[in-house]
């Protein structure tokens, strides 16, 4: 699964265009009033303007040969968060990924991964740049039933339950392009921060087997529908 668009909510508009714009460096597609679009990659990531502050967790695919070149490249940017013992890099052993964190300007918990077994190494031996970014890898859709989304995802998407807990924390879709489904009843803080899990609206249109779905969270509700054939 690829996420093609992801649209999050923001009190913080100006401020994430900046960040993402000026301070990272990323193609400003389009600029609204209430509403603006990077190119991330493969993927686009559109903020939205909102009177009520969201904290989301997402994350970003990067060549598997690049994490600590990118890992330096942040942080002449922007703060990478610190975790155990002043760590800067987490690895996910059953994932076969390692990856790194940092805040946007609204807060919210961003991601660099990169994930060995998709072999997607960038060969062209030239400096990390932001041009690198492969795409939207990951969003957070927190629910208190990981069952019943998941098995929602998977009617509706063809997508499949990928590696987790299906009670307490699951994903669903492939290394590519995950949906992360923690249960904020019994998980209650984003890792690697004391930041609660909430679920928050969000927009997406992801590519699975050659179809566009539209994927639509809010107020715990999933709604999604087949966009177009490839």
């Amino acid at each position: 699964m690829k996420f093609k668009t992801l649209k999050l909510f923001t009190n913080k508009l100006e401020a994430e265009l900046q960040f993402y714009s000026e301070t990272l460096g990323f193609k400003l597609l389009k600029q609204e009033d209430n509403s603006f679009t990077i190119k991330i990659g493969w993927s686009e990531l559109t903020f939205e303007k909102s009177e009520e502050a969201y904290i989301y967790h997402y994350c970003f695919l990067i060549p598997s040969n690049y994490l600590h070149e990118a890992l330096k490249w942040m942080e002449k940017r922007t703060t990478i968060i610190s975790i155990e013992h002043n760590r800067k890099i987490q690895r996910f052993e059953s994932w076969n990924a390692d990856s790194f964190y940092f805040y946007d300007a609204s807060g919210n918990i961003a991601e660099f991964i990169v994930r060995y077994d998709l072999q997607n190494e960038d060969l062209k031996n030239t400096e990390f740049d932001i041009s690198k970014v492969l795409g939207v890898n990951e969003i957070g859709m927190p629910t208190n039933n990981v069952r019943k989304i998941n098995k929602q995802l998977e009617s509706e998407l063809k997508t499949k339950f990928w590696k987790g807990d299906i009670e307490r924390f699951g994903t669903n879709g492939d290394q590519e392009g995950l949906l992360l489904l923690p249960n904020y009843e019994c998980k209650e803080i984003w890792f690697p921060t004391t930041l609660k899990i909430k679920p928050q609206p969000f927009e997406a249109i992801a590519i699975h087997d050659n179809q566009q779905f539209k994927i639509e969270y809010k107020n715990e509700i999933l709604k999604t529908s087949t966009f177009k054939t490839l």
